[in-house]
């Protein structure tokens, strides 16, 4: 079968991928690509679809977001525990009153949030298993699939009211498991990946998006802010890793769906090619401002 993103992510690109497709490298197309390369890898919707669609010798993703990178690597490394104790929390919430479930995920977050200084994030070990269900436990059942951390790092979404979610896609754990096994899973800001720039290699970025409004901020994924100056860092280094011969891709909001006047892409990328797809998002409280909107992709070829 093929493997599908494991968790729900805000901004995921399963619904782009058919657009995002028509404007890869050529050289992808014509096996010329090599090497990929993720630096905020997040749900992973992007390199699944390219890694089962053309010939990719070596892989590298990266993100900052030590929880999400911990649940990457728990899955490459041992699916068949982490299956195992999936079906096990999938069949206690399940039997579960609405009432109960709540109470359920209210446990189990405080749960999580409580564990978090006990965990070692750089060594695989036993522990990386629970904390792994329980992430996707949280992801599957709090609300909109959102994954929020606040400033100390404490996840805070609140309970999101699924009956009977999906929490152990066995199949599609163990097909996710296999891709990984070719790729190399880093903890690290996004200008660790600058070493990997070459000719032969593609780089797609998907970093948080900046807001459209200031009503439209959505926390954080991780316990690090990405703001105007970050966006700004972040085009400084796509612009390095063009000077390098590196084949780059990026995806960001459009302004311009609110503001016609902001050029804030246009003056950061000034000289790279910008195109516009269409998605439809649906993170808002207000539900009359969801729907379909632009996206930029900034391609350097």
């Amino acid at each position: 079968m093929s493997a599908k993103p494991f968790l729900k992510w805000v901004g995921g690109k399963s619904q782009l991928l058919a657009q995002m497709d028509a404007h890869f490298p050529p050289p992808l197309k014509t096996g010329r690509i090599r090497r990929y390369v993720e630096p905020f890898v997040g749900g992973g919707a992007v390199f699944l679809h390219i890694v089962q669609q053309y010939a990719i010798a070596e892989i590298h993703l990266f993100d900052i977001n030590p929880e999400l990178i911990l649940a990457w690597r728990t899955v490459q490394k041992d699916v068949e525990a982490l299956i195992e104790r999936l079906r096990a929390l999938e069949a206690d919430y399940h039997a579960l009153a609405p009432d109960e479930q709540r109470s359920y995920y209210y446990g189990l977050r405080q749960q999580f949030n409580a564990a978090r200084a006990t965990i070692d994030f750089d060594r695989f070990q036993s522990a990386w298993i629970e904390r792994t269900a329980q992430i996707i436990f949280l992801n599957r059942t709090g609300y909109n699939g959102l994954f929020r951390v606040n400033t100390r790092a404490q996840f805070n979404v609140p309970f999101g009211r699924y009956r009977n979610p999906t929490l152990c896609a066995a199949d599609n754990l163990r097909a996710l498991a296999t891709l990984l096994q070719r790729a190399e899973i880093h903890c690290a800001p996004f200008t660790a990946s600058l070493p990997l720039a070459a000719p032969d290699a593609f780089f797609y970025f998907d970093p948080p998006y900046r807001p459209l409004s200031a009503t439209a901020r959505f926390t954080s994924y991780s316990a690090h802010p990405f703001d105007d100056a970050a966006q700004l860092d972040l085009a400084r280094t796509y612009r390095h890793l063009h000077q390098l011969g590196a084949h780059l891709m990026l995806s960001n909001s459009d302004p311009h769906n609110c503001d016609p006047d902001d050029d804030f892409f246009e003056r950061a990328y000034a000289g790279f090619r910008i195109e516009r797809v269409f998605a439809t998002r649906m993170v808002n409280s207000d539900p009359t401002a969801r729907g379909a909107i632009r996206e930029l992709l900034i391609l350097n070829y």
